[in-house]
């Protein structure tokens, strides 16, 4: 089993870290402005009591990153948004600046979401990888090596040529310690960041409070602009850890009433993202 000298399997200790001269922050997290209860203001106040940074990535939505910005709480804030692509990826983007990225979400994913706030919007990578030039912006692609039986990684769309390879050379970095995953996942996504060349980002994936700082992205930085300027040019370090089973399990339960409402889009949503595999499955049959 290959380990790398930037990415760090252990519980991130901030003070030590910022003793180092790193800022650190949780990069991948998510507030009742999607599918989480966590409010804003707590987020905030749990991240600033711990000294670490934070991204807040709610599901196809802004919102909270605007309230984050109301509150005056002092802590460094990454404007960011997790984007559920059609063709399956989950697609973290973080802006230099919490006015494009409104500007990002008005013109290009708030008129494409569909029924179901939280699901697939009716882009793919590649669309949203477009639209998101012009920007100044990180493109790092979420657990890209999960979920199970879900086209929810870049690299499961790649093997089940959903997606061409050649996506990869769109993207900024891997996420590759993300707190929902095993560790298996975290350690084959880190392989895929050496062999594409890509920056190599962390977070928790959290949507329960008490999650918050348990995985973060650490680069020598003072400003929001030189910590995103670290991701491009690969110049992170990751420490965390991915949640034991039972925790992942008293998420899903949390999460799960925020998705029950939307049954019926996130179904269809999920129907149209097997067809390809489906096609290809009955055109293979019928070739033999």
């Amino acid at each position: 089993m290959q380990y790398y000298k930037d990415i760090v399997f252990q519980k991130p200790l901030p003070n030590e870290i910022r003793r180092l001269g790193l800022l650190p922050a949780d990069l991948h997290f998510h507030t009742r402005h999607s599918d989480s209860a966590t409010r804003i203001r707590d987020a905030l106040k749990l991240a600033a009591r711990r000294g670490v940074g934070l991204a807040i990535t709610d599901h196809n939505q802004v919102s909270g990153v605007a309230e984050a910005q109301r509150q005056g709480i002092r802590v460094p804030l990454v404007p960011g948004i997790e984007v559920s692509a059609n063709d399956g990826p989950h697609i973290l983007l973080y802006f230099y600046s919490a006015s494009d990225l409104r500007d990002f979400y008005r013109r290009h994913i708030e008129r494409n979401r569909r029924d179901g706030p939280f699901t697939a919007i009716r882009l793919d990578t590649p669309e949203i990888l477009d639209r998101r030039e012009g920007y100044a912006c990180i493109a790092a692609e979420a657990h890209p090596c999960g979920y199970a039986f879900l086209n929810r990684g870049v690299q499961r769309c790649v093997a089940g040529e959903c997606i061409g390879e050649e996506i990869f050379s769109r993207l900024d970095a891997l996420e590759v310690i993300c707190g929902g995953m095993a560790r298996s996942h975290n350690l084959r996504a880190a392989g895929l960041a050496v062999t594409h060349r890509l920056g190599r980002t962390g977070g928790t994936d959290g949507h329960l409070l008490h999650e918050l700082g348990g995985v973060v992205t650490c680069a020598e930085a003072d400003t929001v602009e030189e910590f995103l300027d670290a991701i491009r040019a690969k110049k992170t370090v990751i420490i965390g850890r991915e949640r034991p089973l039972y925790e992942k399990a008293v998420m899903g339960t949390a999460v799960l009433p925020h998705h029950l409402p939307y049954t019926v889009p996130i179904l269809q949503a999920r129907w149209e993202q097997g067809l390809p595999r489906i096609r290809k499955f009955v055109q293979g049959r019928l070739n033999r």
